[in-house]
């Protein structure tokens, strides 16, 4: 069985779907092989011909129940793997509780979901198409039919496992696609490897405060040896605050979490109020209430909105709501305090983290910066508008 190739392994989707111009160089790689290769499974291989089957049922809508939606449908290339939606939209036009997070770096992550449900991106990769919301398959026997009515799915399953379509390497087609998409360099990479003019005086402010005032090494640290800018942890920093009493939502979900199995946690991450819980509904441990897992910062300009229910729109909102110290509530993560950054200083942080979105999307980097300040200061002007009428 031929292994990936390097030049495939090294570039995300967005840059397979839209070949570079001509006389264009080729994007840079950030993760080489060796890096990659301790968190790949040794019984599910990383190959070409793998990869494209994860990519073509990834791609393929009759994988859903009705025919509407493909794991892309939320999963967007051209969007940094997410919709630019607060939150997700399934068959039947039903909206779930969830943000959907960018695949881009996935195969670093030690666990899958928001709140690590999915020990595994074989695991991960099936669930979406079982839930009820989002692609509302009701057994995974549907599916492989389907696929095996398509004869290309047919011819493709034979040449890369040996034999027919089948759930299990349904999922291990997609994990492996997606442990193959991976963020290119960045103007921060070049500003490491000793291009001074890389960074802007404003970005290399920006550095120095999130290794510093702003704290935001604390979780999304930077290793040199690994630089996905995230620790593989669970926070609360409470932008779940709003919603009702953590302690009374928590004991309705472990009451309600009678057997603990993953189709009980899918449903009540995705369909419930008590999707704000995070963590806590897969460990069921007090300090996990309201936890949510630290997402990688690579590319982090394409993949707004953020937080895990999308509730803030720009970059600039994310910084201003760390800069406050989170929203209080009683399980908060200790280290989450005001950072009393200045409106420059927050201006600078933002334009750092910029500097972690890939060169082959140098344009729309630039577009979407200017977007995300133009909508912040729109609605900032807004607000003081309101507050100046209330008076």
């Amino acid at each position: 069985m031929q292994r990936i190739s390097v030049a495939l392994l090294m570039l995300p989707a967005a840059v397979l779907a839209q070949p570079p111009a001509p006389g264009a160089p080729p994007p840079v790689p950030v993760f080489s092989g060796d890096t990659i290769k301790p968190f790949t499974p040794a019984d599910n291989p990383i190959t070409d011909a793998k990869a494209k089957l994860g990519d073509m049922i990834f791609d393929e809508k009759r994988v859903s129940a009705d025919n509407s939606v493909a794991c892309n449908t939320c999963h967007s290339p051209r969007n940094g793997f997410t919709t630019h939606t607060a939150t997700s939209r399934g068959v039947s036009d039903q909206i779930g509780k969830r943000n959907a997070p960018s695949i881009l770096n996935t195969v670093f992550y030690k666990t899958l979901f928001w709140d690590g449900r999915a020990a595994s991106l074989e695991e991960q990769a099936t669930l979406p198409i079982l839930n009820p919301i989002e692609m509302g398959q009701k057994d995974p026997k549907d599916v492989v039919a389907k696929l095996s009515a398509i004869p290309q799915f047919v011819e493709a399953f034979q040449q890369v496992f040996g034999h027919p379509v089948n759930w299990e390497d349904i999922g291990k087609a997609l994990a492996a696609f997606e442990r193959s998409r991976l963020s290119t360099e960045a103007p921060f990479d070049r500003f490491l490897h000793g291009d001074e003019k890389a960074l802007s005086a404003s970005q290399q402010r920006g550095w120095a405060l999130f290794t510093g005032k702003a704290r935001c090494g604390s979780c999304h640290s930077y290793d040199p040896a690994l630089p996905i800018f995230g620790d593989n942890r669970f926070h609360n920093v409470g932008p779940t605050v709003r919603k009702p009493d953590f302690n009374q939502m928590a004991k309705r979900a472990a009451d309600t979490l009678a057997t603990g199995n993953q189709a009980e946690i899918d449903k009540l991450a995705l369909e419930t109020e008590y999707s704000d819980l995070g963590r806590f509904l897969v460990t069921k441990k007090r300090e996990d209430i309201g936890a949510f897992k630290t997402p990688f910062l690579r590319d982090v300009l394409l993949t707004g909105p953020y937080m895990h229910d999308g509730s803030l729109e720009t970059l600039w909102d994310v910084v201003e709501f760390f800069n406050k110290g989170g929203e209080q509530n009683p399980f908060l993560d200790s280290g989450m305090k005001p950072l009393e950054l200045t409106e420059s200083e927050v201006d600078d942080l933002v334009n750092f983290l910029s500097a972690l979105t890939s060169d082959r999307f140098a344009e729309q980097r630039a577009a979407e910066l200017d977007r995300q300040h133009a909508a912040y200061l729109y609605r900032l002007a807004l607000q003081r508008q309101n507050q100046k009428g209330s008076q």
